[in-house]
């Protein structure tokens, strides 16, 4: 078995790996427009699937057959299952009573909604993205080591529902093979490793396209938990897609792609643009990098562009003093233009990350 090169759309277009999406939550880059992303060279974008079933609806997207359409986007779309919101939203408000076997409960409007495996399948199938996420039980970083085995026996529970109601999908649509979007496992478990061990196995069994980075990756002390990706990696087919879900910082991007990872998505780039924070690379093969916060007084006088190594609207045009002018006196075409250079470094970190990882 080799390793997967590219990651194919349902549009036909391939994709070479590894590849880094930015999350478009609610089916937009905050600051940005289709057209934008495009212009950074970002090849695909990730929407969450609970966000956009609660605003528009599905019924909208329906309408524009498929949430590509609706934000006159041509490139490659991953869709996240919710399964994030299980931590972050049901069981913050909700408790752990929130979660059983059965799905999630989650408080909309007031109102009540029960998200199941089925309804999180079907809503993806119709945003026709490219890749459909299992909704899985996030395990809690601070779970004991019971409490995340019930987080990996339910995850395991609603994957092997996930799987029977895509594949009963796909024939009731009856889906060609090139219209038949990727389905990724989702391997929970904590900072167990035998428990990721185990998740990921029983995943394998269970049979999908590839298999994702579960949970929060970011150990007690703060540093990034690399044995839990290598672990995963370990024991995942190698024609299997290795997505790092959420994990998005530059350096850990590099090194997981060592270890075979080959898809990413993060908040990351556009969240910390808007924070005044820019990735500036070190060198011309973007092997390092530092950060770049024009608020300093120094920063007004400087003629320079943010980085002399890319070639995106802002360094091309601007100044890092019209930048800084741009931002001091609260003028939203700071964060576009910042949002624009963050994910363009992104984008030319993934191209130089290629030649490494056709190597492996």
């Amino acid at each position: 078995m080799s390793r997967p090169t590219h990651f194919k759309t349902l549009s036909g277009n391939k994709i070479q790996l590894p590849v880094f999406f930015p999350d478009a939550t609610r089916a937009v880059l905050k600051t940005l427009d289709s057209e934008d992303i495009k212009n950074t060279k970002t090849l695909g974008v990730l929407v969450n699937t609970f966000h956009l079933y609660r605003d528009p609806g599905h019924d909208v997207i329906k309408m524009f057959k498929g949430v590509r359409p609706f934000m006159n986007w041509s490139g490659g779309v991953i869709s996240d299952s919710g399964g994030f919101q299980v931590m972050s939203l049901a069981k913050t408000m909700g408790g752990n009573k929130a979660v059983t076997d059965t799905g999630v409960t989650f408080k909309v409007d007031g109102k009540k909604i029960l998200f199941t495996p089925e309804m999180s399948i079907k809503l993806q199938l119709e945003l026709k993205s490219d890749m459909v996420v299992v909704l899985d039980d996030f395990t809690d970083p601070k779970s004991t080591y019971d409490e995340a085995k019930i987080s990996v026996d339910r995850t395991l529970k609603w994957a092997r529902e996930c799987r029977q109601i895509f594949d009963k999908l796909v024939t009731q649509k009856k889906l060609t093979k090139d219209k038949t979007p990727y389905l990724l496992g989702v391997v929970q478990g904590g900072k167990y490793l035998d428990l990721r061990k185990y998740c990921t196995e029983e995943l394998v069994k269970i049979g999908f396209d590839g298999l994702g980075y579960g949970g929060w990756p970011i150990k007690a002390d703060g540093s990034f938990d690399y044995e839990v990706a290598q672990t995963i990696a370990d024991f995942t087919p190698k024609n299997y897609f290795l997505y790092a879900l959420g994990i998005g910082k530059p350096h850990e991007i590099t090194a997981l792609v060592k270890m075979g990872w080959n898809i990413f998505d993060c908040v990351l780039p556009t969240r910390d643009a808007r924070h005044k924070r820019l990735y500036v690379s070190k060198n011309a093969d973007y092997s390092d990098y530092e950060y770049y916060t024009p608020d300093k007084n120094v920063h007004y006088r400087d003629s320079r562009p943010v980085s002399e190594y890319c070639d995106c609207l802002l360094c091309q045009k601007y100044s890092r003093s019209y930048l800084a002018h741009l931002f001091r006196i609260k003028e939203i075409t700071a964060l576009r233009l910042s949002t624009i250079h963050n994910l363009r470094f992104y984008s030319k970190l993934m191209e130089t990350l290629r030649e490494s990882y056709s190597a492996l």
